[in-house]
């Protein structure tokens, strides 16, 4: 963990640019220095059906939800979270100047015993 997940309307799909925000997100995580590189993933679902407000406007939306695993403080996730909502933000506001666009974002801690995974990648990056 963590996992970064982007849920997109598929109207804005050329323009989120997200493997660009991606790669921002994971040096970001990486440099808090409390996640595990190896366990940074950021991922796009994208939503070919939706409706938004009155439907009567190109509306677009991106809900961004970062899973972490049990552990950190509150200052941590706090911290954590406005550093990338700032991210976001930034990222998308050549785009949310050109049209309608709602951006939202939730960190979601996962219980500590109902949690399961196994991954070989860590065993890569405790070799450096």
């Amino acid at each position: 963990m963590p996992h970064f997940y982007a849920e997109c309307t598929e109207n804005i799909k050329h323009q989120a640019k997200l493997p660009e925000l991606f790669a921002k997100v994971n040096t970001a995580l990486a440099n808090t220095g409390i996640f595990p590189l190896a366990g940074i993933r950021s991922r796009a679902i994208w939503l070919d059906t939706w409706q938004m407000a009155d439907g009567k406007h190109d509306y677009a939306f991106v809900h961004f939800t970062l899973k972490i695993g049990a552990g950190r403080s509150i200052e941590q996730r706090k911290q954590t979270g406005d550093m990338l909502f700032a991210l976001i933000k930034t990222h998308f506001s050549a785009l949310m100047a050109q049209r309608y666009l709602a951006l939202s974002f939730t960190m979601e801690e996962l219980d500590p015993i109902l949690n399961f995974k196994q991954n070989n990648v860590h065993a890569l990056f405790a070799k450096e």
